[in-house]
């Protein structure tokens, strides 16, 4: 990703004369290469090299740089009182760009927080929208291809060959169980760990029954839970829930999980398209989130007897966006007639890969070439 602009850099800019810029996301989701992208003038210090560790652990960074980035802080312990004594100290500048593979924000729980005094950025993997818009002259069609097969992290993305991407998939989840849940977590059965990956691999786009897994795994379903939370909290996998209000007769408790890594999920190709649109969508929201102040939930529609919508997007507690994705099926859905009855207004989109002709209905029901919206969506 040398040289090429990131969607979050411009923003980091503008809050680095201020604020600690606190940068999360999936491991080598290119935090590090765009944090030293922002300027020429930088001190890099990760805490996972032993020289860099001193450096942390004595305070004999370059003050004269214009900034300090600080690469896996999160692993010195109390990491967040040692920062917010510096910063109160010391002041700015020099900036503070502080970046990490796990999720930072669980310090907003703790008394001693940074409250006031940080802004937060989520870099997500490539999608379609940021390809056309920071990659130049690209075939979208090819590159839509290309995610489903090798997903969108910038350095098997841009190698662009799929027997690479399987190399690098495997030794990209072992660093993250093997050596980051260890280290943060202290997680023993790491065998059992990787057999749930393996079986969440299966099950993308279905509800997960925590009870299901715990016997299949043979763990307490509370064991379960945890480990959920854990790849959470490292950007392996993420959430989303059914929206229940207003609907009655619906699965209440149930959510779905999907992997970051799109090129992880065992499935047929609509499931992989599905669990790409959900990236596309969490990548969007959480956008607008942290550049904007914008508050976004993410959801999914279904009743107890399986009628179901694949996404429904909250913004300011209002429902504004149902999503459905096809591979091939341009027939519209029924269900978003089922479900629109509890959203006058509601902006309704089926996405289909392959499909010959885009439609609008008299309703404003849509019918996308989901390329072509995944490209150029924006929920602002």
């Amino acid at each position: 990703m040398v040289g090429v602009k990131r969607y979050l850099e411009k923003y980091i800019i503008e809050d680095l004369a201020e604020k600690i810029v606190l940068l999360t996301g999936p491991r080598q989701s290119g935090k590090t290469t765009l944090s030293k992208m922002v300027t020429d003038n930088y001190d890099y210090l990760n805490f996972d090299n032993p020289d860099h560790r001193l450096g942390l652990i004595e305070r004999t960074w370059d003050r004269s740089q214009k900034l300090i980035i600080f690469d896996e802080l999160h692993k010195l312990k109390n990491w967040k009182s040692w920062l917010k004594g510096i910063y109160d100290t010391e002041k700015i500048p020099p900036a503070f760009l502080v970046t990490g593979s796990a999720k930072l924000d669980t310090f907003k729980k703790v008394g001693d927080s940074l409250a006031g005094r940080f802004f937060q950025f989520r870099l997500h993997p490539l999608d379609l929208k940021e390809i056309k818009n920071n990659l130049g002259d690209v075939n979208l069609q090819n590159a839509l291809e290309q995610l489903l097969e090798t997903g969108g992290f910038p350095e098997p993305f841009l190698k662009g060959n799929v027997r690479y991407y399987n190399r690098w998939k495997k030794s990209h989840l072992d660093i993250i169980i093997k050596q980051d849940l260890v280290d943060l977590e202290n997680v023993q059965q790491i065998s059992i760990l990787e057999t749930l990956i393996q079986l969440l691999r299966t099950r993308v786009g279905s509800p997960i029954s925590y009870n299901s897994l715990a016997r299949d795994l043979q763990v307490s379903d509370k064991t379960i839970k945890r480990w959920l939370t854990l790849l959470e909290n490292m950007y392996v996998v993420f959430k989303v829930t059914p929206f229940h209000r207003n609907i009655s007769r619906s699965i209440l408790k149930a959510p779905k999980f999907y992997f970051y890594d799109v090129g992880q999920v065992a499935g047929d190709p609509g499931t992989k398209l599905e669990n790409l649109t959900a990236c596309a969508l969490l990548k969007e929201m959480q956008y607008r989130e942290d550049c904007y102040g914008e508050t976004f939930h993410l959801h999914f529609l279904k009743t107890k007897e399986g009628k179901e919508i694949d996404f429904l997007v909250i913004k300011d507690d209002d429902p504004r966006l149902m999503v459905e994705v096809k591979w091939a099926d341009e027939r519209l859905t029924p269900n978003f007639a089922l479900f629109a009855k509890y959203f006058p207004g509601i902006e309704k989109i089926q996405l289909v890969k392959d499909l010959p002709k885009e439609k609008t209905y008299p309703d404003g029901t849509e019918i996308r070439n989901a390329c072509n919206w995944l490209s150029s969506f924006s929920l602002g």
